[in-house]
């Protein structure tokens, strides 16, 4: 079967999301291939429900999948050893937790080659792109550091009341979970949520992420860019022990 694909030119509106390719095309859930990624394309893509996602000497790739892996805050499973590990860490003086201290240096860690697989999809365009974005007030970063190194990130994109989780890396045992305890904390707190996950993995299930139909997150989204996002993205120690008690 042929299977029409659109191929954007720099400054074209993305077509709408639904009109990704289904889950029996080769590719299912690409949307679009062209285009430009920076602040504004993400921007307008992450408002329809569409992100990037393409490897180093690829066009730019669009993407909106069908089911859309979802984390509502409230359904974060923390398991005893991670419990424990959360609890080993906050009462360590040499960690501390911040939001946004380096967006970027969070965004190239998340990049750097991994022990099962030395391919990214976060290439410098992509890194230049968010780091616009984050400029703006609309990516942010939770971290973890030691002793002065950052040793654990996540990072996000945010747009009014939603939560788009992209990519995060650790140096130390359980400290990007510990991350995805601090971000869903503070989602409870803000009325955020869901966290988009974007695609199904074993990994974000036994988190607590489930599969979505594409129609109901567009729902979601739709209602969710109205609300106005956290006044502040300030984040320590205390509120994450206040955040993330009832998992300690």
């Amino acid at each position: 079967m042929n299977w029409p694909l659109v191929r954007l030119r720099p400054g074209d509106p993305f077509p709408p999301a639904d009109q990704a390719l289904p889950a029996e095309a080769p590719f299912p859930g690409l949307l679009a291939v062209g285009g430009r990624v920076d602040a504004d394309s993400l921007e307008a893509a992450y408002s329809q429900g569409i992100f990037p996602w393409f490897g180093p000497g690829e066009p730019p790739m669009w993407w909106s999948p069908d089911p859309r892996m979802l984390l509502a805050p409230h359904d974060l499973k923390v398991r005893r050893s991670l419990r424990q590990s959360a609890r080993r860490v906050m009462d360590n003086a040499d960690y501390s937790l911040h939001v946004d201290r380096n967006f970027r240096r969070v965004m190239l860690a998340c990049a750097a080659p991994r022990r099962d697989t030395a391919e990214t999809w976060i290439v410098p365009a992509i890194v230049d792109a968010y780091s616009a974005l984050h400029a703006r007030g609309q990516a942010h970063s939770f971290e973890l550091w030691c002793a002065g190194e950052l040793v654990a990130g996540l990072y996000c994109v945010a747009r009014g009341g939603m939560v788009f989780g992209e990519s995060m890396f650790t140096r130390v045992s359980d400290g990007s979970k510990i991350l995805l305890m601090a971000l869903c904390g503070f989602c409870l707190r803000h009325r955020l949520g869901p966290i988009d996950c974007q695609q199904q993995t074993s990994h974000l299930a036994n988190m607590g992420a489930g599969p979505w139909p594409r129609p109901v997150f567009l729902q979601i989204l739709g209602q969710a860019l109205v609300k106005p996002g956290p006044p502040s993205w300030q984040y320590d120690r205390s509120q994450f022990q206040r955040d993330c008690a009832p998992w300690l």
